[in-house]
């Protein structure tokens, strides 16, 4: 089990520990006015962690307090996981970025693209070229999710049962297939939007590995870096661990989510990729050391150097932000000035996106508001770990940065 604790004194690696102390008192306001439950929070730099707190309750109704082994949600957070886990089976030479994904997926040749219609009666066109393994991992594909509430084609897939899951039964090379019938949204690589396109890079793992996503994450990412506590589901003994999980109530306070709450206590048909994880503090601090160390944690390499740079770039055409490129759901501030490379987000314009950090910062979050980045720039990482659905609730992640950045004073 990874075991987590300060290394550092704030001041010799550049914070003041008087406006660290400003991250605490902001976010234990969030729990004391009833806006979140509880949250654990990691800071590090240049290799060592300088701030380290938990706050609140990771069970309100059963009293539960945070604690340093409380097992989280990581949601989309995954989806990071599952690109170093392509981006290792490129660097061996087992795909392509440019690889069509029929050619692990045949169900993904000869795709359709909605180009008019209602979700009933969608009239589309072929698509003009295939979908490749570097529009998975860009979300370039023109797949999309079925929450998102913004499309006929996203009504297309509830309709088959894929909004926050998928139908009971359905494994993921099935859960593909029935992806791959359905329409595009765009023609590939024309457009940017979040879907299920790293769920389907997990199956493309699987096809060049020859191993299931669960066992390759297991013996090739997580059990070198020593993230013991990471897995697709949490056995019985360990669910007293596992905070439970909220939505806002209208009328003030949060509702215990229950719909989705069972997910995790079992064993997945579908090994999600795209969200399926649980994780601890620790364990996705060690995750981000090892981005953050350039591919290699205590003498584990996973990626090499260059690799990890090439894939934390903006890949999007034209060095296009989200909020030029990325569908209208996404076109909103907090994505001015951020664009997406292989599997991460990348700053390219703090000042367009008004937020406080550095260009090439890369990060990407989780539906219930977990976050995490890394600062290459100022040699800074954060992991910020909640239970609130959805994670668009509140503007935390902006105001982590800010609350870290300003405690920088080398």
């Amino acid at each position: 089990m990874a075991v987590l604790k300060v290394e550092a004194e704030p001041g010799e690696v550049g914070f003041d520990p008087d406006r660290l102390t400003r991250i605490d008192a902001h976010f234990q306001r969030y729990v004391d006015d009833g806006r979140l439950a509880g949250w654990s929070i990691a800071v590090a730099r240049r290799g060592r962690v300088a701030h380290l707190s938990h706050y609140g309750r990771r069970d309100l109704e059963a009293g539960l307090p945070v604690e340093s082994d409380t097992l989280w949600r990581i949601y989309s957070m995954t989806k990071p996981i599952t690109s170093v886990a392509a981006l290792m089976l490129y660097e061996q030479g087992a795909l392509e970025l440019t690889d069509p994904v029929s050619r692990y997926i045949p169900s993904f040749a000869d795709l359709r693209v909605y180009e008019a219609g209602s979700a009933l009666k969608p009239a589309t066109v072929p698509a003009i070229e295939p979908v490749r393994v570097w529009h998975l991992l860009t979300h370039t594909a023109g797949l999309t999710y079925g929450f998102h509430h913004a499309h006929p084609v996203d009504e297309m897939y509830r309709a088959r049962g894929f909004e926050f899951g998928a139908p009971r039964g359905m494994d993921l090379a099935t859960a593909c297939d029935a992806w791959a019938a359905l329409p595009l949204l765009f023609q590939p690589g024309t457009e940017w939007n979040y879907s299920v396109a790293t769920d389907v890079l997990g199956r493309v793992v699987e096809v060049a590995s020859r191993q299931s996503l669960d066992v390759f994450l297991a013996e090739r990412i997580l059990g070198p870096l020593g993230m013991t506590e990471t897995a697709f589901s949490v056995p019985p003994e360990d669910l007293d661990r596992l905070a439970a999980l909220y939505s806002p109530n209208p009328t003030g306070g949060l509702i215990r989510n229950k719909a989705l709450a069972e997910a995790i206590t079992r064993p997945p048909s579908i090994l999600s990729g795209g969200g399926g994880l649980v994780s601890t503090l620790a364990d996705y601090h060690r995750f981000t050391q090892m981005l953050a160390g350039g591919g290699e944690l205590d003498g584990e390499r996973l990626l090499g150097p260059r690799t990890l740079r090439y894939a934390t770039q903006n890949h999007l055409p034209g060095n296009a932000d989200l909020d030029v490129f990325g569908r209208p759901i996404f076109a909103e501030s907090a994505f001015a000035g951020v664009g997406f490379g292989l599997g991460f987000s990348v700053v390219v314009d703090p000042l367009a996106g008004k937020v406080l950090t550095s260009p090439g910062e890369f990060a990407w979050g989780g539906l219930a508001s977990t976050s995490f980045y890394v600062d290459p720039v100022e040699d800074v990482t954060a992991v910020f770990m909640t239970q609130l659905m959805p994670s668009s609730t509140y503007r935390i992640r902006p105001q982590l940065r800010a609350l870290v950045a300003q405690a920088l004073v080398d």
